[in-house]
């Protein structure tokens, strides 16, 4: 191994040598580099290799380039890269190959090599470490793709780039994203012949016999992938997919309208082919002269009009509907038809019910409102959302059958899902009802089952006691539930506020408080811990116990938090916070 590691450093003495000839580096630098080196070496040859090892030679190595190029900008030297340059760079990409061997599984050690090749200017080495990778991973469609990627942008050549992607529909015959970015690159591809063709023509420059083929020219390879990729892949979808690619580029016209004229053949029977054409319709380049704002109006009103008859024209063909779409026109009582006849067919997703509620609350229609409202929570009776929308929008017009609707929500929804019906039934019940029937309210909260609902619940009550019925409600309250587990850290340091807040407050019930606290969440807590030091270091405490707050701290927190407990207090004690 020793004369393995002399050789190797012995090979690096000309590139330091040249460093220290033309002033880059300092012969005390060349001599720590030399050094360092040595034992990156000798990390490298060692009889149990390690991943990490190899990965500090890389960054080293990338570190010194990095630093060599710095200098040579600072003193304008720009030469002997063969020399200096190339060898740290043969020896990363030597280093990066023996560890590609060795763990051949790790593919973010190959991408490491390749972004370095690309940031070094060794273009040349990117398809010898392609190949090599997706010898090992040819079940990964992405590396495919990436390395296609680089023969076409990169390398420039459409050609390897062609290859590649039919190898990689090899493996994966029916890869949508694969098929997706072949046909992206034939495009670019022709559009780089057209470039090309262009600019030989504008420079008058005479190509002799060959000439450009038209059938390239138009997209014909890209036409060709279309066809292959539709034969195996079915379905509207990929297929938009396809002809938002070829919308990208402005010589497509006869291959958009080929993809349009089978979508249309095909698949009329998929909702997104009508979605696609309404919107189409909607989107669709207005009249070019139309000046006036009346004009302009007109002719939106007309691609509406041609939207909405596509929209209808295929609600008529699906036989059964898996999903409704809606779109958001300006017209609002057209918006609210189509709303209508939507959830009457029991078609209208779930998401549509908030906006058809917006709607009309926003131009009053108060009485439909509600009982949209309540439809909706018919239609999808476990759905947390939807009653807390319904609930919401009764709340909001101010409907009778509020309360009565809260006890149904809470009958059909999932306990374990039903905290924020539990609160806004509280929220509405403190403004609407007594404080006979809030509090029976927050009494049958909390004895939910659930413990996220009885804890949460525990706060609000508290809160609700104080605002209602003062400091001594309050108190009452919190000494009526301190027992009854579970807890949130909230539900303590609101009583602890609420003490706080008081003209004369008491230490001792702080310290009653912030004890309660730390029975449940001291192990974890460092922040409670920390509050409660503060407490006896300010004017109602006693500092002497801080110390036997450190001691308890240290002994009850656990993991993580004794960490930061330390330097939290560290940091109170040395006066930095």
């Amino acid at each position: 191994m020793a004369d393995i590691v002399q050789q190797r450093v012995e090979d690096r003495l000309p590139g330091l040598e040249q460093l220290e000839r033309v002033g880059l580096f300092t012969k005390k630098e060349v001599k720590s580099m030399l050094k360092r080196s040595t034992a990156l070496e000798y990390k490298l040859h060692r009889s149990v290799l390690s991943k990490d090892d190899f990965i500090g030679y890389v960054q080293y190595e990338i570190n010194v380039l990095e630093l060599i190029k710095k200098r040579r900008a600072r003193i304008g030297y720009h030469f002997k890269r063969e020399d200096i340059e190339f060898p740290i760079i043969q020896r990363i990409n030597n280093v990066f190959k023996r560890a590609a061997s060795k763990w051949k599984e790790d593919v973010q050690l190959w991408l490491s090599q390749v972004a370095f090749c690309k940031k070094w200017g060794t273009k040349s080495q990117l398809s010898k470490v392609f190949s090599s990778m997706l010898a090992i991973h040819p079940d990964k469609p992405s590396l495919w793709i990436m390395a296609a990627k680089c023969e076409m942008e990169d390398l420039n050549s459409s050609e390897s780039a062609r290859h590649l992607f039919l190898r990689a529909l090899r493996f994966h015959p029916e890869n949508q994203k694969v098929y997706q970015e072949y046909f992206r690159m034939e495009l670019m591809h022709a559009e780089k012949l057209r470039k090309q063709q262009q600019e030989l023509e504008m420079a008058k420059i005479d190509i002799g016999e060959y000439t450009f083929s038209p059938e390239i020219l138009s997209g014909g390879l890209a036409e060709v992938v279309y066809r292959d990729a539709t034969e195996k892949i079915k379905g509207a979808q990929f297929m938009l997919s396809l002809l938002q690619i070829a919308a990208i580029f402005d010589f497509t016209k006869d291959l958009q309208d080929k993809i349009l004229q089978n979508l249309q053949a095909q698949h009329t029977d998929e909702s997104v082919t009508w979605d696609f054409m309404a919107r189409r319709e909607l989107e669709a380049p207005g009249a070019p002269k139309l000046h006036s704002a009346q004009g302009r109006a007109s002719d939106v009103d007309r691609r509406e009009e041609r939207c909405c008859a596509v929209y209808e024209e295929g609600l008529k063909s699906l036989a059964t509907g898996t999903r409704y779409v809606c779109l958001s026109m300006t017209e609002r009582e057209r918006l609210l038809e189509v709303l209508q006849r939507a959830h009457d067919a029991l078609l209208l997703q779930e998401s549509f019910y908030r906006t058809w509620l917006q709607v009309l609350l926003s131009v009053g229609h108060m009485d439909t409102a509600t009982q949209v409202a309540i439809a909706a929570t018919k239609c999808f009776s476990q759905s947390v959302e939807i009653w807390s929308l319904s609930l919401q929008t009764l709340v909001h017009v101010k409907s009778g059958e509020v309360g009565s609707l809260f006890q149904e929500a809470l009958k059909h929804v999932n306990p374990k899902d039903s905290l924020p019906l539990w609160q806004l039934y509280a929220e509405w019940s403190i403004v609407s009802q007594c404080p006979q029937d809030t509090d029976a309210l927050f009494q049958k909260a909390l004895l939910s089952t659930v413990p996220a609902v009885s804890a949460a619940m525990k706060e609000t009550y508290l809160e609700w006691a104080y605002k209602t019925g003062g400091y001594k409600r309050a108190r009452k309250t919190f000494k009526s539930l301190h027992e009854h587990r579970p807890f949130s850290k909230a539900f303590f340091t609101k009583m602890v506020q609420i003490e706080k807040e008081q003209e004369n407050p008491k230490i001792s019930n702080l310290r009653d408080y912030y004890e309660r606290a730390l029975r449940e969440f001291g192990s974890t807590d460092d922040d409670l811990w920390m509050d409660f030091i503060r407490e006896e270091l300010g004017a109602l405490g006693n500092p002497e116990n801080c110390g036997r707050l450190h001691w308890r701290a240290m002994k009850s927190l656990v993991g993580e938090s004794v960490e930061r407990f330390t330097m939290q207090y560290t940091l109170l004690q040395t006066g930095h916070i």
